[in-house]
């Protein structure tokens, strides 16, 4: 007997099936409205595939796989290019870490800028840049003036007093420890507000170049670029950057944290033993199904088979260090977390800071009014997303986290 496929086919009229891998995960209808109205695209190749994770967002649905032909949509993409998470294995253990977690906290914040305010100081970027910064900014700085040339307004960014930064919402650094009680430290963030400019102002021009052509679309955010149009070139060059930004700010701030957190643990460790860093809101070239596509991963991380990769929880949930499965129908992809399972305003209204408390009990991280939109019952049950991903990935190690530092 031939066995039944792990994801649900959807018929799009007018457009391409959507497969979805959600048995047992609660899907809402505005992002199935959105996932129909992106498979209506003339550009959509095969299918588009939904993760577990999948929610309602911002013209493309977050958690979704989209593969276009010579065309690229950039709201689909979105505006935290790069967005990512990076990972590493310590030879720290469990009884290394000192009973008060809160020192080891500070120590992170300290080292990493992270968070917003009202009016012009923002402590999410560096007042002063150190070397480290600086040195990876270089590397970044040549192509980042050429883009600047043809898009002045980028030059008037935060970009280099970013790198290095978490930034706020569901941008977190964490401590955890695997089922064998080893130490990981896990961080989560992206292209920042550079990342942010760049995504915003080509969506926009997509926009633009939809109207003047009279494109019917399904949604004006669904807009796209079609190769050899005027702005296609630049926003591949530009998103290519944003994507290399996004990587070595994670880099930096990985590096950061584990130098802080030598100066509060006392026992001498080595990291990197098992490291990952991976996007999960990018473009890039790949072929399936014998066909070159631009596949655009919103909310979803490459699963290729033998692949690592990770998949937060929330903050009082656990995650997944992973190994793709390199499964053809979701373009060899999985999801990228949790998934929200409810908007921040509705999270604000229906939880106290009590029920917070109660969910992030024994995690060393902030117990405050303004990171219920945060609070663990906001996602998705992160073990049916699991469940309804196995045959994507199989799971390496699982984390529990002890510290969460929210931006």
């Amino acid at each position: 007997m031939e066995k039944q496929p792990n994801y649900i086919e959807e018929a799009t009229p007018g457009g391409v099936p959507v497969k979805l891998w959600t048995r047992g995960v609660p899907v809402e209808d505005e992002a199935r409205r959105q996932l129909a109205n992106a498979a209506r695209l003339p550009i959509v190749f095969r299918h588009i595939a939904a993760m577990p994770d999948v929610h309602f967002g911002i013209g493309a649905t977050v958690g979704s796989v989209i593969p276009t032909l010579r065309a690229i949509i950039p709201a689909a993409v979105g505006v935290d290019i790069g967005c990512g998470m990076i990972a590493c294995k310590t030879t720290l253990a469990a009884q290394d870490l000192p009973d008060n977690l809160a020192p080891l906290r500070a120590a992170i914040e300290r080292a990493v800028p992270h968070g917003r305010a009202p009016g012009n100081r923002d402590p999410g970027a560096w007042q002063k840049t150190p070397g480290a910064v600086d040195t990876a900014w270089a590397q970044l700085e040549p192509e980042f003036e050429a883009l600047c040339r043809d898009y002045p307004k980028l030059a008037k960014t935060n970009h280099h007093k970013h790198l290095g930064t978490l930034g706020g919402g569901n941008h977190f650094v964490e401590v955890c420890l695997d089922e064998q009680g080893s130490v990981w430290f896990m961080l989560h963030s992206g292209s920042r507000g550079v990342g942010n400019a760049i995504g915003t102002m080509f969506i926009e021009l997509a926009r633009q170049d939809a109207l003047r052509n009279n494109a019917n679309l399904p949604d004006r955010d669904l807009a796209y670029f079609e190769e050899g149009a005027r702005y296609f070139g630049d926003y591949v060059r530009a998103v290519g950057w944003a994507q290399k930004f996004a990587r070595a700010n994670r880099e930096v701030m990985m590096r950061r944290v584990l130098e802080a957190a030598k100066t509060v643990i006392r026992k001498p460790f080595q990291s990197h033993l098992e490291a990952v860093n991976c996007h999960h809101n990018y473009v890039q070239k790949e072929t399936h199904f014998g066909q070159e596509v631009y596949l655009t991963r919103k909310g979803a991380v490459s699963a290729k088979a033998g692949e690592l990769g990770i998949i937060p929880g929330s903050m009082g949930a656990r995650s997944f260090i992973v190994r793709g499965r390199g499964n053809p129908e979701s373009f060899q992809s999985c999801s990228h977390g949790a998934g929200r399972a409810m908007s921040r305003g509705d999270a604000r209204r229906r939880f106290t800071l009590a029920d917070h408390r109660a969910a992030t009990e024994g995690v060393e991280c902030r117990k405050d009014k303004d990171v219920i939109d945060e609070t663990p019952a906001a996602y998705k049950d992160i073990d049916a997303v699991m469940k309804a991903q196995e045959d994507l990935v199989e799971v390496v190690h699982t984390l529990k986290q002890v510290v969460c530092v929210k931006g």
